[in-house]
């Protein structure tokens, strides 16, 4: 698998910009036939960065009511990644 198809996107809810602030932890949201060794990998090519961890969390989809129909959100991975002591990663800076 290609290292920038592992990787889709960063996650910004507020647990997450608390793990970056306090605990230097990345929150990214990855595709769902990934592994750890994996997610590691890329994230240290991509971003010139050295991980020390990484945790993998899988997201069940939720049951959404539309009209009278009910149906399922997609199924989700996401990846909470510890860099290690010194490094940092600004993927994106609040105001």
């Amino acid at each position: 698998m290609d290292i920038y198809s592992v990787i889709k996107k960063p996650v910004f809810t507020e647990k997450a910009l608390n793990l970056k602030e306090t605990q230097n932890k990345i929150v990214v949201e990855v595709h769902p036939g990934v592994n750890k060794v994996q997610v590691k990998k890329a994230f240290e090519e991509i971003f010139k960065v050295k991980v020390d961890s990484v945790a993998i969390i899988n997201v069940k989809p939720k049951i959404k009511r539309v009209g009278l129909h009910f149906t399922k959100t997609n199924r989700t991975k996401k990846a909470i990644i510890t860099l290690k002591a010194g490094e940092k990663l600004d993927l994106i800076e609040g105001v």
